[in-house]
């Protein structure tokens, strides 16, 4: 059988970095074929090279054996070939529908656009993927898991040929992620191959048929997926052993540092209480839509309390904004480091000191100095690969940009350290070196709430595991003995399909 996507032999350079490196890749029509590798192994650069948004410097494409020259994404969406990109390609000032069929508008007589009929082949496709969706709705109103639905439904808007998905489940509930593998398996029962890039190796057993490894540009690997395993893929990936190991034995924890009780705050947050003790990492735990979040930001000051109360160190607290929570001892890194969290355009230090410009000011000015120095002691304790602290936070990995987003609010000596989705978007790799930050964060004392989506994570980190439903606490686990199943328990059993909004 001919490949329906061949690429071989592809290279490509950006300053300083070989992205690619002599890389050769076959799809065939009606295969899903997973592309796996830490954070800058080169996959999205691959995908896009095939889907027209880069050029490579060497090697050829073929679709259906039909050798494709230098294309743009508008040929390459002509030739069939559709790609969801990580980072996110939508225009938040326009519709749903108007970002679906950007500059491929149905038209009717005279030329106008039918709003008509491009509003009904939207609401068609979402609910193909499983959403209703009001298609006149402004994507920036969107939150990011049906952000990244409308992204599936804009490539699935084209007759395709090839499929290119990249971190496509990252902000999706469970059910969207497994109405999206439908999908898949019906495209590819249609001929179409897909592409299906992704860190979560439980999605690439479940669902694709082969998989290549790639490591510092170049192919270590490639395998069907039927004869692999999860160890071997990651040596393929990383080089050596990766081993995600529970906390084991049994741990004290000192006095209670954060304590919330019956907390509520729009729109959906209902009643939240839980505590957090020094040395302790508790993991909030539901399904994307419980509220966990939100918790987070109204305990944070980044979000009105509407009722309860937020107690630090016993003492009840009402912070006007981030600043006064910040002042009692508290520290959030955000779920989207990359619009919420980090400075992308600003390097290492500037990033680091951010939260500490006075630790690192004298008379009034930043000293360089002593941002360097700050800067470089994490980067030391973290393990931040970075050429120096004046490298720029946009040019590095996922992983590493955790690691900073880290360092920013560590470099202001917190109590209480929230952390939203920890590994979202990060690799294997970084994934461990997290964990284990994480983990020796709470050996110093530190108190720890961490939210995450990722049932294997929320079981391997947590000493404790608090669940939320439609904005409740529905029940605490111990994060020793608990396993997934009574965690989706409690987070599925009491929801409530006529819960309504809190009132701001």
């Amino acid at each position: 059988m001919t490949a329906r996507i061949l690429a071989q032999g592809i290279a490509k350079q950006f300053p300083g970095v070989q992205a690619l490196d002599a890389v050769s890749l076959a799809v065939e029509p009606g295969e899903i074929h997973a592309l796996l590798g830490e954070n800058g192994a080169g996959k999205s650069t691959l995908g896009k090279i095939i889907a027209g948004v880069y050029s490579a410097d060497a090697g050829q494409v073929f679709i259906d054996g039909a050798a494709v020259g230098a294309i743009d994404e508008v040929e390459a969406g002509r030739l069939g070939i559709g790609i969801v990109h990580q980072e996110g390609s939508l225009v938040g000032q326009l519709s749903i529908a108007e970002n679906v069929f950007a500059g491929r508008q149905p038209t009717g007589r005279f030329g106008r656009i039918d709003r008509r009929a491009m509003r009904e082949r939207t609401r068609a496709l979402l609910a193909d993927l499983g959403v209703t969706l009001d298609p006149d709705l402004k994507v920036a109103q969107l939150p990011p898991a049906q952000a990244q639905v409308v992204e599936i439904a804009k490539a699935l808007s084209r007759d395709l040929r090839a499929l290119i998905l990249d971190e496509p489940t990252a902000a999706l509930t469970l059910n969207e992620t497994e109405r999206l593998f439908e999908v898949c398996r019906t495209l590819a029962a249609r001929g179409v191959a897909i592409i299906y890039v992704s860190h979560r190796l439980a999605e690439i057993f479940a669902l694709c048929h082969g998989v290549t490894v790639l490591k510092d540009g170049r192919v270590t690997g490639v395998r069907r997926v039927a004869e692999t395993s999860q160890d071997e893929l990651i040596r393929l990936m990383v080089g050596r052993e990766v081993h995600f190991a529970r906390t084991t034995g049994a741990r004290s924890f000192g006095e209670i540092r954060l304590e919330a009780r019956g907390i509520a705050a729009a729109p959906f947050v209902r009643d939240a209480s839980f505590a957090v003790r020094a040395g302790e990492i508790v993991c909030l735990a539901g399904l994307v839509g419980a509220g966990r979040s939100e918790t987070c930001e109204a305990i944070f000051g980044a979000r009105r309390l509407a009722a309860g109360e937020v107690l630090v160190r016993g003492r009840r607290v009402r912070f006007g904004g981030p600043w006064d929570a910040m002042a009692a001892g508290l520290g959030m890194a955000p779920e989207d480091r990359k619009d919420a969290g980090l400075f992308l355009s600003m390097d290492v230090a500037a990033n680091v000191c951010a939260t500490v410009l006075d630790k690192v000011s004298s008379s009034g000015r930043i000293s360089s100095t002593k941002a360097d120095a700050l800067a470089g002691r994490f980067i030391r304790e973290l393990r931040i690969a970075t050429p120096s602290a004046r490298h720029l936070v946009g040019h590095l990995s996922g992983g590493n940009q955790q690691k900073v987003l880290l360092a920013k609010w560590l470099a202001m000596e917190p109590d209480v350290l929230i952390v939203d989705e920890p590994t979202r978007g990060v690799d294997v790799g970084a994934r461990s070196e997290i964990y284990r930050i994480l983990r020796d964060l709470a050996s110093r004392g530190l108190a720890l709430l961490v939210v995450s989506s990722d049932l294997p994570e929320v079981l391997t980190l947590a000493d404790r595991i608090v669940v939320m439903a439609d904005g409740c606490t529905v029940g605490e686990l111990d994060g020793a003995t608990a396993d997934e199943e009574q965690v989706l328990r409690l987070a599925t059993r009491h929801t409530r399909v006529d819960a309504l909004p809190v009132a701001a």
